[in-house]
């Protein structure tokens, strides 16, 4: 089945992690074996011939650099001109893998389809189609830069990742977004921007909803209900998002899919946690919204962990090829199931663009 992916971290894995996407997940892992410094050395996921196998022709692909104050005990980079600039770097590397045929980045309702219909008629010689997300928005300079993004194609942007941001708080801290905030929330309705609402920490994601009024989803964020902890979300949280026709990728990390994982001390071998465990996810937001309109696949595969901290049954992102009988098995219609595995995410982006 075709598959869309709506997270995934492919420059930070080319330009932080040295990995060759162009190599196969396996001559990755064997370039990575015996180095330590990143916990998901040699257990890599993704690359474009693994997505290739899993019929994933089409993604969400971000830029990622936090920008920390110097009190800020957070690894990231000390000015947003730094965090541009690297921004820049991984978009420069997005442009090379489009100049070899990789990739094809997609901004608007025309090249979706058209991208489309060239994977169904000839996948092995399409590139696979990317929209440009910003996965916190602390690179942004001022917000002349935004424009600058959208001129680039960015089409999706996150105000914040983890811990306090210049825009808004996100994972694991506390507060609100503040005039900044509000300033790039308006920005981003003008610009007509698909705002993506992981990450945000509860009150920050409050009081978004009360100011902003343009498209909203959730990339990658799985359920409150299953892990108890401030980077899933609550079911109120989920029950707006629904309100808001959002639909929400369901992610891959383990510590997002049992309760009680420790980081590097649980692993899929003693937790025995399985791909089952993850699409109770997608049967809740199911189960919330009535129907199977509202929810999609955000693996965020190698976004800072490897398949040592993912499902037991997933060795790499064509794995995902699994989940289909997995949510046939639980009642699901094969229409359902092309709603979660594509199409709802496909539909955003047409409606949106429309």
């Amino acid at each position: 089945m075709f598959i869309f992916d709506a997270h995934l971290d492919l420059s930070m894995n080319a330009m932080e992690w040295n990995r060759d996407l162009r190599w196969s997940v396996e001559a990755i892992r064997k370039s990575e074996t015996g180095m330590t410094d990143k916990p998901d050395r040699g257990n890599n996921t993704v690359s474009f011939d693994a997505m290739r196998k899993g019929n994933i022709g089409l993604c969400v692909a971000t830029q990622i650099a936090r920008y920390v104050h110097k009190d800020n005990s957070l690894p990231g980079w000390h000015s947003p001109h730094q965090a541009w600039a690297q921004t820049q770097g991984q978009l420069a590397w997005y442009r090379a893998m489009e100049a070899e045929g990789h990739l094809r980045q997609i901004t608007n309702a025309q090249e979706l389809t058209t991208h489309l219909t060239a994977w169904k008629n000839d996948k092995k010689n399409t590139p696979i189609g990317y929209i440009l997300s910003l996965e916190g928005a602390d690179s942004m300079v001022d917000l002349d830069y935004l424009e600058k993004s959208y001129e680039q194609g960015l089409r999706a942007i996150g105000p914040a990742h983890y811990g306090p941001g210049t825009y808004a708080f996100g994972t694991n801290s506390v507060g609100g977004i503040g005039t900044k905030g509000k300033e790039l929330l308006k920005e981003i309705e003008r610009l007509q921007l698909i705002l993506d609402a992981t990450h945000l920490c509860d009150q920050s994601f409050w009081e978004t909803m009360s100011v902003y009024t343009g498209p909203v989803w959730a990339s990658h964020n799985n359920c409150r209900t299953f892990v108890d902890h401030n980077r899933q979300f609550t079911d109120e949280q989920l029950r707006e998002l629904i309100a808001r026709k959002a639909v929400i990728g369901l992610v891959f990390d383990a510590t997002m899919i049992i309760p009680n994982w420790q980081r590097g001390v649980s692993h899929p071998s003693n937790t025995e946690v399985t791909l089952a465990h993850a699409i109770q996810n997608i049967d809740h937001i199911c189960q919330l919204s009535g129907n199977s309109l509202h929810v999609g696949i955000g693996s965020d595969l190698d976004g800072g962990f490897g398949n040592e901290q993912g499902p037991s049954d997933m060795d790499t992102i064509a794995d995902l090829q699994k989940i289909p009988q997995l949510l046939a098995a639980k009642g699901y219609t094969p229409k359902d199931i092309e709603n979660i595995m594509h199409k709802n995410f496909i539909r955003f982006l047409t409606d949106t663009w429309a």
